[in-house]
């Protein structure tokens, strides 16, 4: 019997097999402008193997399988662990091997790590982007624990800088690779967190017991995480690491996995911590500052992925209008499409440069003045990709499961705050008395 009803003609075939770094014209220009050309053949070889369609659907299987908490085994046992499918894993492997959680961290990184970093992952992030999150906070803790990790844990320096994923469940010493979380948001507050109501009290060894929330605490898989409390001092940041030195587990307890819009390949947790042990960083009453060192990265790679996905949105957009013809023509003829995508290249373009120039402007952050001016730019750059989301993503096409970039990018805008909020917070350090001295 003949089923067959209608024959599918003028749609497009999938868009695989092609190089994300060398079909970016702008990408490769910002690379070599900016200082890092050496890494233009690594990056060829990362966007080819990226563009491959057994990329992209290790891409699509992570993100339409999220992860799965499991708090008890079942004997009854409290677990506290999160099960994610093996392309996530995958996923995290090449991440980690292509070193975008430490690249400029090395001790031998050469001028321009940050730039070549930032490309490489703006091409992972067109293929997947919750897998950035680990990656992204790793990378933002990774400086200030190799100034600051306590004492017992100095045998985490190796597997910090190293270019392995390790998934296993063991104490970070133990282990290849780490990953670094952060615990900072509560019921309350939202990203006021100075009325955090967690509190950590000294215990007689100079550790902290910690007792209370977080109501969105990123990675619970990572085997550590820096989390805010309320001290005698005032608010504090704590390494809470997932295993005790004795090897036991820690008392944090995996509540409920959120069920978010986008980024729902990754995991984002509510927790509880009952009797917790964590050691203070810095001083008590340091505790927004030393955030602040690491927020400033977390929302420049916020920035990054949204642009990253805008750039795979709009390669789909204007692969579709050179295969579709309409009314007699290819739809990328037709004026009001070619006016349409020319407008898109140009904000892509735009904002590809002065993405890579904040890179830049960290790379040499040494220097007061590239320091000042990345810190006072970034918010500007996401008022850009808020502006250019939708125009990019809301106007591509948005079927054969591409909805995930239409979700991603709007969860990854929204994830550090607001930018109103960043500038709010510029113009109180920088012109508010008191505050600039607070903020050192």
């Amino acid at each position: 019997m003949h089923w067959q009803t209608h024959t599918v003609f003028n749609q497009p075939i999938p868009l695989n097999n092609s190089n994300l770094y060398l079909s970016d014209g702008a990408l490769c220009e910002a690379v070599t402008r900016e200082g890092a050309s050496w890494d233009s053949d690594f990056l060829a070889s990362i966007g080819q193997q990226l563009g491959t369609a057994e990329s992209l659907e290790l891409g699509r299987l992570a993100n339409v399988n999220p992860p799965e908490l499991l708090r008890y085994d079942a004997q009854g046992r409290r677990l506290d662990d999160v099960h994610f499918h093996p392309a996530w894993h995958l996923l995290m492997q090449a991440l980690c091997t292509n070193r975008v959680h430490n690249l400029a961290w090395e001790e031998d990184a050469r001028s321009g790590a940050f730039v070549a970093r930032a490309a490489r992952f703006m091409l992972h992030a067109q293929v997947e982007a919750g897998s950035l999150c680990p990656i992204t906070m790793t990378f933002a803790a990774t400086p200030l624990l190799l100034q600051m990790l306590p004492a017992p844990f100095q045998d985490w320096t190796t597997p910090l800088l190293s270019d392995r994923y390790d998934s296993h469940l063991l104490p970070g010493g133990q282990k290849r690779g780490l990953l670094i979380g952060m615990g900072m948001t509560e019921k309350q507050g939202g990203s006021d967190v100075m009325s955090n109501t967690t509190r950590a009290e000294r215990l007689d060894d100079g550790s902290y017991r910690l007792v209370g929330h977080k109501w969105f605490f990123s990675v619970p898989q990572s085997d550590a995480h820096l989390v805010l409390a309320q001290t005698a001092g005032g608010l504090s940041c704590f390494f809470v690491p997932r295993f005790l030195p004795d090897g036991q587990r820690n008392a944090i307890r995996l509540e409920r996995l959120k069920d978010k819009l986008g980024n729902r390949s990754n995991a984002s947790c509510e927790v509880e911590f009952q009797d917790a042990i964590g050691w203070l960083l810095g001083q008590e009453g340091e505790g927004i500052r030393l955030i602040l060192k690491m927020g400033g990265m977390t929302r420049f790679d916020c920035a990054l992925g949204s642009h990253a996905m805008m750039r795979r949105a709009f390669s789909l957009a204007i692969y579709h209008a050179h295969q579709r013809h309409v009314f007699g023509n290819p739809l990328i003829q037709q004026p009001l499409m070619r006016h349409v995508l020319s407008r898109m290249a140009l904000q892509l373009e735009g904002q590809t440069a002065l993405l890579f120039r904040l890179a830049r402007a960290w790379d040499r952050r040494a220097d007061a003045k590239e320091a000042l001016w990345a810190r006072f730019i970034y918010a500007c750059g996401e008022i850009c990709d808020l502006q250019t989301w939708h125009s990019v993503c809301g106007r591509s096409d948005g079927g054969a499961g591409r909805h995930w970039l239409l979700r991603g990018e709007r969860a990854a805008a929204a994830l550090p705050g607001d930018a109103g909020k960043q500038y709010l917070g510029r113009f109180r350090q920088y012109y508010v008395p008191g505050c600039a001295a607070r903020s050192q």
